[in-house]
C-alpha cells in the first residue's frame, strides 16, 4: 500500500508538471478532496484546482526537483525545491498527502522561500531580543 500511495502522488505531480494540465492532476484527486491551507483560500477540489491553474500561468517554466518522497500508511510526504526560470526565486515545499481508495483525499503544504529561511531560524524567540 505504501509503495502504491507513493506512486499515485509521484504520478500526479509528474502529470501536472509534464503537461501543465490541471485536469490531469484532478484525475488523481477524490471528489471530496480537501486542501488544508493556513490562509483558507482553497479548500475543495474545485477551488484548489482553480488556484493551481491560476498559479501555473506565472509559474510557467518552473523547475521542480523532488528531494524526498516518504510514505507511511495512507500518508505520503514530498519534499521539493522549486525554481522559477531566469534566476527567479527558489522555494522549498513540503507536501503531505493522504491517499484513500487510490486517490488523493487530503493535502497540506508548507512553503518557504529559500531567501527568507534564515529569518525563520529563531521564530520562537520573543520580539526585540
Amino acid at each position: 500500500m505504501t509503495t502504491e500511495n507513493k506512486s499515485i502522488v509521484e504520478r500526479a505531480l509528474a502529470e501536472l508538471i509534464g503537461t501543465g494540465d490541471v485536469d490531469a492532476l484532478g484525475r488523481f484527486l477524490s471528489d471530496d478532496f480537501v486542501h488544508h491551507r493556513p490562509d483558507s483560500t482553497s479548500k475543495t477540489k474545485k477551488e484548489w484546482l482553480a488556484a493551481v491553474g491560476a498559479a501555473l500561468v506565472p509559474l510557467a517554466g518552473m523547475q521542480v526537483e523532488v528531494e524526498h518522497v516518504l510514505a507511511d500508511g495512507d500518508h505520503v510526504v514530498m519534499h521539493s525545491r522549486r525554481r522559477l526560470p531566469d534566476g527567479g526565486p527558489e522555494i522549498v515545499v513540503v507536501d503531505v498527502w493522504r491517499v484513500d481508495g487510490g486517490l488523493i483525499a487530503e493535502g497540506w503544504e508548507i512553503i518557504e522561500p529559500v531567501a527568507q529561511a534564515a529569518a525563520n531560524l529563531t521564530w520562537w524567540e520573543p520580539a526585540g531580543r
